[in-house]
């Protein structure tokens, strides 16, 4: 009997080293990048908002096929006290856990590169971003933008941060949040103006310079004319005459009534009653309809010295317009377009 139970006591203990051995081979198997080879692997973008949990990653992992096992990753998380920061990683299935951990916890992130065009409003601001994954929430970005404190840092004689976002190519870590972002595109607004040598102790001054410089950026489209556009509504200003800008009807369309952007500007849009129309009111709007870029703000700080008080579109296609300093020779001009275009010229 002694013999026998030796035996199986041998036995047991083999059974239970295979088994020991098998287990500790699938835990480290598990923690091996699900893709051995260097064409068929995933790339994954995973965005870790503070307060995520490890269990709430690993199931992330698993589930687009990064990781082999959840519940691998998170025991090995457990046994390494493993303190991931927030942000956003690109993570790949040719990765084992340990370098994933050692990405999560370097802080290493992908940046974000997202291009802000000329001449968009805050609102396609904050849709452009909320779009481009850089923040979570564009009416949380636009509530940051009304904000009384922030508006009061940067000495914006506004409700509203309108034309002091500067329009350009940034690149946004992960980890900002909307009112940090805010804070980048203003800062690089007062950076631009520094750069272009354009003043801006004077808050009533900038604000009014801004204003027309966010109408000549939506009027303008070759950069050669945009100072004698400038200078033909301070023209117009300094005789207190009505700007009369289609680009403050269309503000008034999208921005205030929230309607598409018009294909044509109608006879009874020119009739809406608002601040910002231009065509019903002499002087500048309430405050600017678009962000400006340095081209325009540039037109407006140093416009051209022109006697004209007109401009048409002469060309849509070059984006040319026809200058005039009389209604008549405005008038004119028009009726020559018209018979040139309708001569197929």
């Amino acid at each position: 009997m002694g013999k026998i139970f030796k035996f199986f006591v041998i036995i047991l203990l083999i059974v239970m080293l295979l088994g020991a051995c098998t287990v500790i081979a699938a835990f480290f198997y598990l923690q091996t990048p699900l893709t051995q080879n260097n064409t068929d692997f995933e790339n994954y973008i995973l965005k870790i908002p503070s307060g995520r949990t490890v269990k709430q990653v690993a199931e992330e992992l698993v589930d687009n096929r990064i990781i082999r096992s959840k519940e691998i990753f998170y025991l090995k998380a457990k046994l390494q006290n493993f303190k991931m920061k927030a942000g956003r990683y690109e993570v790949s299935s040719k990765m084992s856990v340990d370098e994933i951990f050692g990405l999560l916890e370097s802080g290493r992130q992908v940046h974000i590169t997202v291009s802000i065009p000329e001449g968009l409003t805050v609102s396609q601001i904050a849709k452009l971003l909320e779009e481009s994954d850089v923040i979570l929430s564009s009416e949380k970005f636009i509530e940051e933008a009304q904000n009384p404190d922030f508006l009061s840092e940067y000495k914006i004689p506004a409700n509203n941060a309108e034309g002091y976002l500067f329009p350009d190519t940034y690149y946004f870590n992960p980890a900002m949040d909307e009112r940090d972002v805010l804070h980048r595109l203003a800062d690089n607004f007062f950076k631009k103006l520094d750069e272009l040598e354009i003043p801006s102790e004077n808050p009533k001054t900038l604000f009014e310079m801004v204003t027309l410089a966010s109408i000549v950026e939506r009027e303008y489209r070759r950069p050669e004319e945009a100072p004698l556009i400038a200078s033909v509504f301070l023209n117009r200003l300094k005789y207190n005459i009505g700007l009369e800008s289609c680009a403050t009807i269309v503000y008034i369309i999208t921005e205030e009534k929230g309607r598409p952007h018009p294909e044509k500007i109608s006879y009874e849009d020119l009739k809406i009653d608002s601040r910002y129309n231009t065509y019903k009111w002499a002087g500048l709007p309430p405050g600017p309809i678009s962000n400006p870029g340095a081209v325009a703000l540039k037109a407006v700080a140093n416009p051209a010295k022109t006697n004209y008080f007109y401009f048409r579109v002469a060309d849509s296609a070059a984006g040319t317009h026809h200058f005039s300093s009389s209604l008549e020779e405005h008038a004119t001009a028009g009726r020559n377009l018209s018979v040139k275009k309708s001569a197929g010229h």
